[in-house]
Formats: structure tokens, sequence, C-alpha cells
């Protein structure tokens, strides 16, 4: 990966990747001997931690998602995960000793499928387990529409929740459609004057561009909908069709196909459409902060202690979430289908403490690996790779350990100012190309050679 010329993969298509993560879930592999999670965290800062928690049930599954999730459970298996969760938190903060946690997340899947009595039950085991107060912390959790009542907001404003994300994907009822969503727009205007009326501090929503049928001016209508509600925070997503989605079963039948190497797709309205979006966000006040986040002026400040997703560590609970050491990236394996789902999760199910308080799936970043995810996880976002941080952290200059970033200013996608060095807005533009130019031939190997259910 590392060996092609960045000039050269611009001539490809812009989207190849989204580097949210190093290394990406599908480099994860068995671990063998098995890895005590006691052991994995002694040596590891605690104070500073993210807690993050998967709920992995929704309504229904949409055409483009492949998270982990399941859509309409039995009941007795949701409120058997809730028992497991309780479990594995318990076994978690045993194995850590004194920590601390600084930023909570509840995503899914869809954290609002379960009921206000399951989401009060989640944050009560939250409060009883974990050193943690949320409300003193950003906390944040993710919705559909169509769970969004007053019942679940008010567990959730009461717990600590300040903040509120949820996927509208687009207000028109065509591109709904197109996602293969069951969503009514009347659906989502009501559960954002309920999010709005329970006083929720930032609301987030998230939109998708590159929709079959969709067009810059559909796009901008959605755009302005969102812009209506004062979002403090805005996501602007490309469509990708990723295996084992329903749009990929769907692509197949026409003889579509994807794997995970970098590919010359053909040329599409992608790009077209992201810079009008970004063209409307940046002219109505939002700030762009990555390729996909987009801020506005009143959004509040975080707040809470200090959180350095490069350096400090996560700690994922729940079947599908993944935790980070320094050295050490695990998770539960990964499906995508209905069918290795619902296996994934029934293992999940009848795991006893022992098995809760040891790692047998994962990735271990060598030194090389730590920095180069330092510098994706800092460089996609604004405001980019802090050079002496980095030198600080690894004794070692950047751009002698990945020459390759040199060629970022030649093409005029970063500047350097002092100590600073930022993706310009050629640069943003192109952070689905730049992320996967910067993953190691090690773990691009290992994706390529990752077998989907």
């Amino acid at each position: 990966m590392t060996a092609t010329a960045l000039s050269d993969l611009l001539r490809l298509a812009p989207y190849q990747a989204y580097s949210y993560s190093y290394p990406h879930k599908t480099a994860y592999r068995p671990i063998a001997p098995r890895a005590s999670l006691a052991d994995a965290w002694a040596d590891e800062p605690r104070d500073a931690l993210f807690l993050y928690l998967h709920v992995p049930f929704c309504s229904y599954r949409c055409g483009f998602c492949n998270l982990f999730a399941l859509a309409r459970p039995a009941p007795a298996q949701v409120e058997a995960y809730l028992d497991q969760m309780d479990k594995q938190l318990k076994v978690t903060a045993r194995a850590l000793g004194e920590h601390r946690f600084v930023r909570f997340a509840l995503g899914g899947g869809t954290p609002t499928y379960l009921d206000a009595g399951q989401l009060r039950r989640l944050f009560d085991s939250v409060r009883a387990r974990a050193d943690i107060d949320l409300a003193s912390i950003p906390a944040g959790i993710e919705v559909s529409p169509e769970t969004v009542d007053a019942a679940r907001l008010g567990v959730c404003r009461e717990a600590g929740i300040d903040r509120v994300s949820m996927g509208i994907q687009s207000f028109s009822d065509a591109e709904v459609r197109a996602l293969v969503r069951p969503q009514q727009r009347d659906v989502v205007e009501n559960a954002i004057a309920l999010i709005r009326g329970h006083g929720f501090p930032t609301l987030n929503l998230d939109l998708i561009y590159g929709i079959a049928g969709q067009t810059v001016a559909s796009f901008l209508a959605s755009i302005d909908c969102a812009l209506a509600f004062r979002p403090e925070e805005l996501y602007l997503y490309p469509l990708y069709v990723r295996p084992l989605t329903g749009l990929d079963r769907i692509g197949a039948k026409s003889g579509g196909g994807r794997s995970f190497a970098l590919q010359p797709e053909p040329l599409d309205d992608r790009l077209a459409l992201y810079r009008a979006g970004r063209d409307r966000l940046l002219a109505a006040g939002y700030t762009q902060v990555s390729m996909r986040m987009f801020r506005a002026a009143h959004a509040p400040d975080s707040g809470g202690p200090a959180y350095c997703c490069q350096s400090d560590g996560m700690i994922g609970i729940g079947c599908g979430a993944r935790s980070y050491t320094r050295g050490l990236h695990y998770s539960s394996e990964y499906g995508v289908s209905r069918r290795s789902v619902a296996d994934i999760l029934q293992h999940y199910l009848a795991l006893d403490d022992a098995s809760f308080a040891s790692i047998d799936y994962g990735f271990v970043l060598d030194a090389g690996e730590q920095r180069r995810r330092h510098v994706i996880q800092s460089l996609l976002v604004q405001p980019g790779l802090d050079v002496e941080q980095y030198r600080a952290r690894f004794g070692s200059d950047c751009f002698e350990d990945l020459p390759q970033l040199h060629e970022l200013f030649e093409l005029g996608l970063a500047t350097r100012e002092h100590a600073l060095v930022a993706l310009t807005e050629a640069g943003l533009a192109r952070g689905d190309t730049i992320g996967p130019w910067l993953v190691s031939s090690h773990v691009a190997e290992r994706m390529r050679d990752y077998r989907p259910d």
C-alpha cells in the first residue's frame, strides 16, 4: 500500500475507504495463547479512558449498514445481552484496577432499540461497575428516528447524556427508499422536536451522499432541511456499498463485487456532491473538522477532562465493541451477515467471567504501527498532526518514520505552520484516499486476506 505514490492514487475514484480507526477490524485475527486482560492494561495509563458500550440491536437493517447489528432480536436475547454486558463491565473494571473514564458513548446498532427500563438498567450498571460520572464528561448516544420517544430520552438526559446523534441519511423519501431504509419524514421531524424538547446540548445529524438518483440539488435540499433544526454538528457521509450489506447483495445480482484492496472504481458524482455540501455548510457558519464532520458556531465546548484519541485508551463493552491499548486492539469477531452476527452474539451470551478476563481476538501494534496510527488519527482531522507532540511521544521525527508524508506538500494537500501539519481544503476532500494510502503493507495484506462471512 505504502509503495504506491499518492499522485497515482489520486487518479482513482476519490472514495477508497473510511479510515475511522486504524487498523480496521478486518485486520484482526485470533490471538493464541489468550492474553490476560489485567496484564494487557497493567502498564497502560488508566486515568483518562473512553468507555464505549455497543448495543447491536435494530428495528431494521439499512441497506448500506455493515456494522455489527441484528434486526428484531428475540426479547429474551435482549435481556440476556444486558446481563452479559453487566458481567463484562464487572470483570473489566476489576481487571483495570484503579481507573477513570473521561468519555462515554453508547452506540450500535441502535441503543434506543432498548426501552426506557432497559436503558435505565444499563446506565445503573455503568454507574455501579465503572469509575465514571456521566454528568461531568462528554457522553453521547446514537438513536434512530423510529425509536425516539419521551420516556427513552428522559432516561438518557437524567443519566447525563449530553449529545444525541441521529442518522437521517436524507430528507427525500425516494432517496431513503433507495437506501432500503423504511423511514418517514414526519417521524424524523417529530424525533428532532423531542430531542430538542429534552434539552440535550448537542444534536448531531448524519446525511449520506452518493445515493442512487440523488442530485446536487436534492442533496442540498436535505442539508437545508437539516440546517432548519440548527444542529450543533452535521456529518456528511459518502455512500459505500460494502460486502454483504443489503445494497451489495442487490448489486451482486447485476454482477457487481467488492474487495478490500484499493480499486480503480468508475468515477462518480460523490466528490461533486461533497463539495456542494461542504460549501453550503461553510456558508452557513459551520467549521469543517474532518472530511465528514462539521461543527456549528453555537456548538458548546466538549468540556470535561482532556482525552486524546491518538494515545489514550478505550474500553469497549458488548459484542462487537473494540478496545484499545497502545499496543493491542481487541474485540469479539467481526460479522456482517445476519447468520454470522447471530452466531457471534450467541457465543458472547455464553461467555463466563474467565472468558471476559482474557483476550483472544485482535491486533498487536508494533512500534511502527503505533506511529502510523498516530499519524492517521491526527492528520485526517483538524487541527492536524503536531510533529512536536509526535516527537515527544515516540522520540523520532514523523517525516523520517514516514517519508511518504512529503508527497502531501508536493501535491498541495497539506501545509505546515510551525509544528502543525494540516490538510488543505483539497486534502480534506481526498481523506478517503489519503487514509488508505497511509495503511501499512502488513495491515493492507491482512485486510485483503480477510474473508467475510
